[in-house]
């Protein structure tokens, strides 16, 4: 049996870091994707993590771990494809460090994708965005920092590992006030603020006082803002816009919607993916085009264009209901009597 544990920590700490030099959130995808499939395993099979073998991990076993993940965590089918795609890039390191599971390692590799649906992203309207807002109180310390947090994902659309990484370094206030995103896939970009925006982080570092890191918005304990502390953060706000805003009850709001939202108030205002694109940090522009699909003022243009075929005017007029009274019923199928039917009523009574 070949132990799991030292070539797992090869991959993640010298393959991905060093030979890759894949990002840091790439990294920690990755190993928190092999922290579910490795716990699951040491609860399937009775073992600690450590003591796990590759021989153990076979395509049966990767399948039932996939089954796992959207039957007992309600993952969506995109997520079940993230975990895979980590576990075979796992498994492509070890196709030349453990030449002996070749077979087992190309059956996991044989593992297909899951098909989902392409839905409509989801993204909030302007009064939603404005009750959300409103939730931070802007007399204590934590609510100014809220209300900075929250203010800088609607109006900038960082992902969420963009905003919680975000640096005191990363923003410049003068002589143009910008701020300086390292975005998904070592893209960087620089975004300018609006003057709002402004006024809320210069309300927000007033107050900061001196913190243990450098991040921008730390946690109540001096720390950097995880991506469920942020998470935890908007659901507490997105409970109290419901009492204000009724509709935003019936969405279902996460930090990627905000991010959505922009994009959105982005692609109305310009008329234009391409900037959209830019400022959202899209590698291909095909990725922005969802938003062409969500937006219904897109179209507006295309009803404005094309002419639409005339139809012949006409006013219904309902029948006389004496003559309706009068006409026969319509026979059915079922009743209406066929010449086959006769025929073999007719063949039943002559053999009689």
């Amino acid at each position: 049996m070949i132990p799991l544990a030292p070539h797992l920590t090869a991959f993640l700490r010298e393959r991905l870091a060093h030979d890759i030099e894949a990002s840091p959130h790439t990294c920690d995808t990755y190993a928190y994707a092999f922290q579910l499939l490795v716990a699951f395993a040491s609860e399937k099979l009775r073992t600690s993590p450590s003591a796990l073998a590759i021989e153990q991990l076979d395509a049966r076993f990767i399948l039932t771990f996939l089954d796992h993940l959207e039957a007992k965590r309600g993952n969506s089918a995109r997520t079940r494809n993230a975990r895979l795609a980590a576990i075979k890039s796992f498994v492509r390191f070890l196709e030349y460090r453990v030449p002996s599971a070749l077979e087992q390692f190309r059956r996991i590799l044989a593992i297909p994708a899951k098909r989902y649906d392409r839905r409509l992203v989801g993204y909030l309207e302007r009064d939603e965005v404005q009750a959300l807002l409103d939730g931070p109180d802007p007399t204590t310390r934590q609510g100014i920092r809220d209300r900075a947090l929250l203010h800088l994902a609607v109006t900038a659309g960082l992902r969420v590992s963009e905003l919680v990484g975000l640096q005191l370094d990363d923003l410049v206030l003068r002589p143009q006030s910008l701020i300086h995103i390292h975005g998904k896939g070592r893209r960087e970009r620089c975004l300018p603020l609006w003057k709002e925006t402004v006024g809320v982080l210069r309300a927000w570092l007033a107050v900061r006082g001196e913190s243990a890191g450098p991040e921008l918005f730390p946690n109540s304990n001096g720390t950097g803002l995880t991506r469920s502390g942020f998470a935890y953060i908007l659901r507490k706000y997105v409970t109290a816009a419901r009492e204000q805003c009724p509709s935003v009850g019936k969405k279902r709001v996460s930090p990627h919607v905000l991010r959505h939202t922009c994009a959105i108030n982005a692609l109305g205002a310009t008329q234009d993916v391409r900037k959209v694109a830019l400022w959202l940090g899209h590698a291909s522009i095909e990725t922005t085009e969802v938003y062409l699909q969500t937006d219904p003022r897109q179209k507006l243009d295309t009803i404005d264009a094309i002419l639409p075929a005339t139809l012949r005017r006409g006013r219904f007029r309902a029948p006389d209901k004496l003559i309706a009274a009068l006409t026969p019923a319509k026979r059915t199928r079922a009743t209406r009597p066929t010449a086959a039917r006769v025929m073999r009523s007719g063949r039943r009574k002559g053999s009689r």
